[in-house]
């Protein structure tokens, strides 16, 4: 009984710590940070995927071989703000590792 309360304590607290770590940075928040965030979509319009997919294809048929060291570094971060635009018109959802065990453990111990 003993050992099964110790675990449950250290569960509790591996699983808390999460929290401690993910609080605010910033001791004394203003109060335009402490308001709710106002909920926008991030969706993307058919002609805004169609314009960076046209510019993906046209980078990627360029000739990098004559670039100079510079150009292709700032084809590289384009290409990678463009991959973030993407993700962010995705809407996928983002489970923690923590989160996921006790969703697990709950439909374990619920079926």
């Amino acid at each position: 009984m003993k050992k099964t309360i110790l675990f449950v304590f250290v569960m509790l607290f591996t699983l808390g710590a999460t929290t401690v770590f993910a609080g605010n940075p910033d001791k004394n928040p203003t109060p335009e940070k402490s308001a709710l965030p106002v909920k926008t979509e991030n969706k993307m319009s058919d002609e805004e995927i169609d314009r960076l997919t046209k510019r993906f294809e046209e980078i990627r048929k360029m000739d990098k071989s004559d670039m100079t060291s510079e150009e292709r570094s700032e084809l590289k971060k384009e290409l990678n703000e463009m991959k973030k635009d993407a993700k962010r018109a995705g809407g996928a959802i983002y489970i923690g590792g923590g989160t996921l065990l006790l969703i697990i453990i709950l439909i374990i111990l619920l079926v």
